[in-house]
């Protein structure tokens, strides 16, 4: 099924994001996790592209396992990086033929070690260029991009920001999903910005929980940041351990959806970080068994 179908039927819709193990252990303890997951009944999931394509193959591998396997319809990641026109078309044409009809067109970020982008002859260097080229080749599938209610971190002009999310939309983007955030606030006012800039697609809510110090400390040392309220700041200052830490975590992302389901959203994308326990401790937060019931 596509994406933006599962969108236009199922309000709010509820989907998890994965990423690829390096390990044929990791792959077992990732299809338990998958399994754990599908009794909240998703609506969909997505598979993770390596920093400049590390994990191709192993995302091509899951998405389709997943699919074939367990029923749940996939959105496979795809960047630009490190990767020439032609390769792309021959992923795209693999996707089909393995009944992948669902990409989430990213620019990507630089390989491992490397800090600056460089342009790939016969490549692509935005993806809204990616867009267009997925939507011309193969008309059939549904696209999914990104969005960053923080702001975009390559992209400190707000205005530049939205004009160059329209241009991927224009490209032919059937949906947008969320970078995290912790602040609602940002993500409405976001959905208000892709309003006034004439996006009309669906915008698909991110949320990751915070689970370990940290892993919080990593967040606001990477590149993109990430702004916490003072709010969760002084709840997690509280904490005494990791383990009131977590529940933290857990409280403030329920909370977070509980408000955005109030606001009527069109969907929420859970970050999962490949575990189980946490997603599953937020919805008995939220005091439901599974997403038909938000």
């Amino acid at each position: 099924m596509l994406v933006k179908e599962i969108l236009n039927s199922i309000r709010p819709s509820l989907s998890f994001e994965f990423f690829p193990p390096k390990t044929e252990a990791g792959f077992d303890k990732l299809f338990q996790v998958v399994s754990d997951l599908i009794q909240l009944k998703p609506s969909y999931a997505s598979v993770t592209y390596g920093a400049g394509g590390s994990t191709r193959d192993y995302t091509a591998n899951l998405v389709v396992q997943i699919q074939k396997e367990m029923g749940l319809t996939v959105a496979s990641h795809l960047t630009c990086v490190g990767s020439t026109r032609d390769e792309i078309m021959s992923i795209l044409e693999k996707s089909a033929e393995s009944g992948i009809e669902n990409i989430l067109a990213l620019r990507g970020d630089p390989p491992k070690g490397e800090t600056v982008w460089e342009h790939l002859e016969n490549g692509f260097d935005y993806a809204a260029d990616l867009v267009s080229f997925i939507k011309k080749s193969c008309p059939h599938m549904c696209i999914g991009v990104a969005g960053f209610p923080e702001g975009h971190p390559l992209t400190p002009n707000r205005l530049k920001e939205m004009e160059y999310l329209k241009a991927k939309v224009d490209a032919g983007a059937d949906y947008i999903v969320t970078q995290l955030f912790f602040d609602n606030r940002d993500f409405y006012d976001f959905c208000e910005r892709c309003e006034l800039s004439g996006i009309n697609v669906p915008v698909v809510a991110g949320v990751m929980p915070l689970t370990t110090r940290k892993g919080m400390i990593r967040m606001a040392q990477l590149a993109e940041g990430a702004r916490f309220p003072a709010g969760l700041l002084r709840s997690v200052a509280r904490a005494e351990n990791d383990e009131y830490f977590k529940e933290v975590g857990i409280h403030w992302a329920a909370e977070q959806l509980r408000d955005l389901i109030r606001n009527d959203v069109r969907g929420i994308h859970l970050y999962t970080l490949n575990s189980s326990r946490t997603m599953l401790k937020i919805f008995k937060s939220l005091g439901v068994r599974d997403a038909t019931q938000l």
